[in-house]
C-alpha cells in the first residue's frame, strides 16, 4: 500500500487494507493525500485489478468530475459589475435539483448530446429501462459538494468552474451493478471481508455488461458536463455583453474505472475521488466552498498509479457539520464571494473538509500546480 494522506482516519487505513486483502489487486493500493471514509472503498482511493471489477469502489456517481474553462476576460471586465445578476441566470439556465427529473432545456447542444448517448446505448446494448427520463438529467448539476463558481487566477484572468456527475441514472447503474455482484458473491459463498468489495469476474456475461454500463455513465457525465459549461458560457456572455471566447478547457473524472498498464501488466484502474495524473497530462483540483481551487498538470508518479487527489476531502460527516456549525458560520466564511445564503448548505462549509493547502503539499510529487484559482461567484446545488 502507498500512502500520500497526511491526515489519515483509522476507517480509511481499516478499509484500504481490506481493498489490498482481495487477490486480484494490482500492484497496490494508493491512498491520496485527500482520503475519506467512503462506500466499498475510501474516497480518494485508487488501484488496479486483474480479472475483477468492484462496482462499490468505483461508487454510486459514476464519472463524477471537473471541468474548468480559462477565458480572455479578465477582473477588469467583471468591474462595477453586479455578481447577483450572473448567479441569477446561471440558476435559470442550468438545473440545480438534486433529486427528481429536471425540466430539460430544449437546446440543439443538449439534443445532439442526447442523440450521442442514445446511439451509443444501442450500439452496445445499455438497457436504461429503468431511467426512462435519463435526457431530462443532461445539463443539471446535482446537489451535495457538486458546484459552479467563476473564479479568477493568481494573474485575475476569469476562469469558468463546475463540479458534476452523471445524474440518476449513473446512480442506478451502478446501484443495479453493486446487487448483482453481491448477489453472485453471496451464491458462490465468496468469504468478503466486507460486503461493499463484492466483485464481477472479467469473462462472465455480468463483468461485460457492468462494463458497457460503466462507459455509458462515463460519457454521460463527461457530456453533462460539458452542456452545463456551454450554458454558464452562454449566460456568462450575455452578462458582459461579449461572447467568450476560450482560451482552454479541461474536462477531467475522477470517480471511474479504466484499462492502463501499471508496473508492467494491463490493470483495470479504479480512480475513486482521484484524477489522472500521468506526465503533462492537465487536470482540476478543487477546494472546498469558500476556499482556492488548482489546475494542474500530471506528474506521472507510478507509486501513486499515475494518480492524484480530486479536492480537500470531508474531514466531517455532513451529519457533523450540520451539528457543529451555523449559517451564519459558513456566511462568515464565505467572506464577499457572492453565492445563495441559508441553512441548506452548512454541511459545505469549509471548516468540514481538509485544508486543501495541505492537500496540494502533500501532492507535490504527483502534480505541478499551473493556476491557483479564487472564487468570486458560488452556485451550489439545491
Amino acid at each position: 500500500m502507498e500512502i500520500f494522506a497526511t491526515e489519515l482516519d483509522e476507517k480509511v487505513l481499516e478499509q484500504a487494507e481490506q481493498l489490498a486483502g482481495m487477490p486480484f489487486i494490482h500492484p497496490h493500493v494508493a491512498l491520496m493525500p485527500d482520503a475519506h471514509y467512503g462506500m466499498g472503498s475510501s474516497i480518494g482511493t485508487v488501484f488496479g485489478t486483474v480479472g475483477a471489477v468492484i462496482p462499490s469502489a468505483v461508487g454510486v456517481d459514476i464519472g463524477c468530475g471537473m471541468i474548468g474553462v480559462r477565458t480572455r476576460f479578465t477582473s477588469a471586465d467583471l468591474r462595477d459589475k453586479d455578481l447577483t445578476v450572473l448567479r441569477d441566470a446561471i440558476e435559470e439556465a442550468i438545473p440545480l435539483s438534486p433529486g427528481n427529473y429536471n425540466a430539460w432545456q430544449l437546446r440543439d447542444s443538449a439534443d445532439a448530446r442526447c442523440r450521442e448517448l442514445a446511439a451509443l446505448a444501442e450500439e452496445t446494448g445499455v438497457d436504461l429501462r429503468h431511467s426512462r427520463k435519463w435526457r431530462q438529467q443532461l445539463g443539471s448539476l446535482g446537489g451535495g459538494n457538486h458546484f459552479i463558481e467563476l473564479c479568477l487566477d493568481e494573474e485575475d484572468r476569469v476562469w469558468m468552474f463546475l463540479h458534476s456527475g452523471s445524474r440518476g441514472v449513473g446512480n442506478k447503474i451502478a446501484r443495479k451493478h453493486i446487487s448483482i455482484a453481491q448477489r453472485l458473491c453471496a451464491r458462490a459463498s465468496v468469504d468478503l471481508p466486507h460486503k461493499d468489495l463484492a466483485y464481477l469476474e472479467e469473462g462472465t456475461p455480468e463483468f461485460d455488461a457492468y462494463l458497457r454500463d460503466l462507459h455509458w455513465a462515463q460519457r454521460f457525465a463527461w457530456l453533462n458536463r460539458e452542456e452545463m459549461m456551454d450554458r454558464f458560457s452562454d449566460a456568462l456572455g450575455d452578462f458582459l455583453d461579449s461572447p467568450v471566447e476560450e482560451v482552454e478547457r479541461i474536462n477531467c473524472h475522477h470517480n471511474y474505472t479504466v484499462q492502463e498498464e501499471h508496473y508492467g501488466r494491463t490493470v483495470w484502474l479504479t480512480r475513486k475521488g482521484a484524477i489522472r495524473a500521468d506526465v503533462g497530462v492537465p487536470a482540476l483540483i478543487p477546494g472546498s466552498m469558500g476556499t482556492a481551487s488548482y489546475v494542474v498538470e500530471g506528474l506521472g508518479y507510478p507509486p501513486a498509479l499515475r494518480s492524484a487527489p480530486h479536492g480537500a476531502g470531508r474531514r466531517m460527516s455532513r451529519r457533523q457539520a450540520r451539528e457543529t456549525f451555523s449559517a451564519a458560520d459558513l456566511e462568515d466564511r464565505m467572506g464577499d464571494i457572492v453565492h445563495r445564503a441559508g441553512e441548506a448548505w452548512i454541511d459545505e462549509i469549509p471548516d468540514a473538509y481538509k485544508d486543501i493547502d495541505e492537500v496540494m503539499e502533500a501532492s507535490r510529487r504527483l502534480v505541478r500546480v499551473r493556476h491557483t484559482l479564487r472564487q468570486v461567484l458560488n452556485v451550489k446545488g439545491t
